[in-house]
């Protein structure tokens, strides 16, 4: 058992800092004191760790001296005023926002290896729940396909922009059902029952940010910097769980079997049989994987291969993937 740690995690009451507390439980990880903290609007209130509840302190006020690890997952904009504070207070730091471009990608079953010579206290990255599901699925293939270039349809639930969002998709649903006059508030337009073709603001070029922040995060995970990555996101009315249609390019032609076998010995991959498909609510809300289905050769090009992926963005795509890259970073602590 590791030395228990004093830990804090910063934005405790957002849906993904509660995933995170959960998990830490879950996993018996070591923690000795967890502060939870959050905004002065959220602090006072409470969440359940071990069967106590934790009170919620305001971050502003929180000497991070007191800590030897600290999550981020209150946003961009914290994890910019607080996490250089941490690290010079002794504290690593594991930023679930993608907010500190400065720090390292990682992603535990595609580039461990990326911990080895940092010195502590470090900050690093857990990255958007897309980049996960792509370095999971598509790293245990680095040996079986030469990959030149990747095409993603990235199928995005509304929790990937917060609970506001989910709040938002509940109400419009409702309203419709009930036929009420539809007022968007969160999002621009109708929601519910819909598709978005754009997630968040784009700059100049047309491109999110969060299309973006996957092609750069991906090309780090997959040890691949000149990688070419197509990536358009869509707004989907899903709760939870996001999902992607994945086009890879090879350089040699595909041997489908090999992928398979590849896929099936992989760790956190759960490979579906092509006369079946995963979809998020009936399979991957809730679990620790990334589904992988519809393992097939392009139509008319023996160098592509086509998948589609789903996984839960809250847990495996945020929540778990900081935790268990914390159980790395333990390591180096003992």
């Amino acid at each position: 058992m590791s030395q228990a740690l004093d830990i804090a995690v910063v934005g405790a009451t957002g849906s993904v800092g509660e995933a995170l507390v959960q998990i830490l439980e879950e996993l018996q990880f070591p923690v000795a004191t967890l502060h939870l903290l959050a905004s002065m609007e959220s602090a006072g209130s409470s969440v359940m760790f071990a069967g106590k509840k934790v009170r919620v302190r305001e971050v502003d006020s929180f000497d991070f001296a007191q800590v030897k690890l600290a999550f981020f997952a209150a946003g961009a904009a914290v994890s910019r005023t607080f996490a250089s504070k941490a690290r010079e207070a002794g504290c690593s730091v594991i930023d679930l926002s993608g907010g500190l471009e400065e720090a390292l990608s990682i992603v535990p079953e595609a580039n461990p290896e990326a911990l080895d010579g940092l010195k502590l206290p470090v900050v690093v990255s857990s990255p958007s729940s897309g980049a996960i599901a792509l370095a999971v699925a598509l790293a245990p293939l680095r040996g079986v396909l030469d990959i030149e270039r990747i095409q993603v349809m990235a199928c995005l639930a509304v929790s990937s922009q917060g609970r506001e969002a989910v709040n938002e998709l509940a109400r419009q649903t409702a309203e419709l059902l009930n036929a009420r006059p539809l007022e968007p508030r969160f999002f621009d337009r109708q929601v519910a029952f819909n598709l978005l073709a754009q997630v968040g603001a784009t700059d100049e070029q047309g491109h999110g940010t969060l299309e973006r922040r996957l092609v750069s995060e991906s090309r780090v995970l997959l040890g691949l910097p000149e990688l070419k990555i197509s990536v358009s996101c869509v707004q989907v009315p899903v709760f939870f769980g996001d999902s992607f249609s994945v086009s890879v390019q090879s350089r040699t032609p595909v041997d489908v079997q090999a992928v398979k076998l590849a896929l099936d010995g992989a760790a956190s991959v759960e490979r579906v049989e092509n006369d079946d498909y995963p979809t998020p609510v009936g399979d991957a809300v809730g679990q620790d994987v990334v589904y992988v289905g519809r393992v097939r050769q392009g139509i008319d090009a023996d160098h592509q291969l086509d998948l589609w992926l789903t996984t839960d963005n809250v847990r495996k795509g945020a929540a778990l993937n900081a935790v268990q890259l914390a159980q790395l970073l333990i390591k180096k602590m003992a």
